[in-house]
């Protein structure tokens, strides 16, 4: 395939293969009765069960000894484990009310957010902000967040070993934040989280479960904002995650009042 075609492919948000080769129909007969060579595919290790490197070992012990939000971003602002920092003009941290009850979580920076130092100021963080006050929230009623604090150079995909380096700040994140609810924003989010494979297509709309320290907290992963820039059809779907979010607010703002 065409470095360009498939290029097209990913940035239009396709994150699944409906087939990995070409069907010839005019020699399937003469290789009916040979055996298919197929492999299985190889699944992805649990980050759990992953070996723990000196980076990754380190960004973890750092990030565990941070009790307040002013230390882990001074923890991260002092990390040179992750090659991202390197090439990025800003730490990206967080942005709205680290007391809310919900809080988002996306993938990475863009130009923009790297520029302003603070998540989904671009493009992509207007719609957020429209799509979070049809559902009567703003960016003083949620926390926002990305799993890397860096914005990789020309806002390609990290690759695994920058996530799994930067994962233990953000799960810690999540822990000192404290959040009831959680969404996720994105198949990156989403996936390195869930520490799934499944695709956001799949993913999204379905509440889990995820665990942050002793607690679990709801979790509804969605599209990413810059995915319903390009796919605007999705964004029907996108609402309807919207409501669910706020129908599980109100369901517990209820329970809270409940003597």
């Amino acid at each position: 395939m065409p470095e360009n075609l498939l290029k097209w492919y990913v940035e239009s948000g396709a994150d699944e293969a409906i087939g990995d080769v070409p069907i010839n129909r005019y020699t399937e007969s003469t290789s009916a009765d040979t055996p298919p060579q197929t492999s299985a595919p190889t699944p992805r290790p649990s980050l759990d069960t992953l070996p723990v490197g000196d980076v990754s070992g380190k960004a973890r012990r750092l990030a565990a000894a941070c009790t307040t939000l002013d230390q882990l971003k001074s923890a991260l602002e002092g990390f040179d484990g992750c090659g991202l920092k390197a090439t990025a003009k800003s730490l990206v941290f967080a942005d709205g009310n680290p007391h809310a009850t919900v809080m988002l979580v996306g993938e990475a920076p863009g130009a923009e957010e790297d520029r302003q130092g603070l998540p989904f100021v671009g493009s992509s963080g207007q719609l957020l902000d429209k799509m979070l006050a049809a559902i009567g929230l703003d960016r003083e009623s949620v926390y926002i967040a990305n799993i890397l604090p860096w914005r990789p150079p020309g806002n390609r995909k990290p690759t695994t070993e920058e996530t799994l380096t930067c994962l233990p700040f953000i799960e810690r994140h999540i822990e000192l934040v404290a959040p009831n609810l959680l969404m996720l924003l994105g198949g990156t989010s989403a996936g390195t989280l869930l520490n799934t494979t499944e695709g956001i297509t799949r993913l999204r709309g379905k509440w889990q479960s995820y665990q942050a320290g002793d607690r679990q907290i709801d979790t509804l992963p969605t599209y990413h904002p810059a995915y319903l820039l390009r796919q605007p059809a999705q964004k029907r779907d996108a609402w309807r995650d919207l409501l669910s979010l706020r129908a599980r607010m109100n369901a517990d703002e209820t329970q809270a009042k409940v003597p």
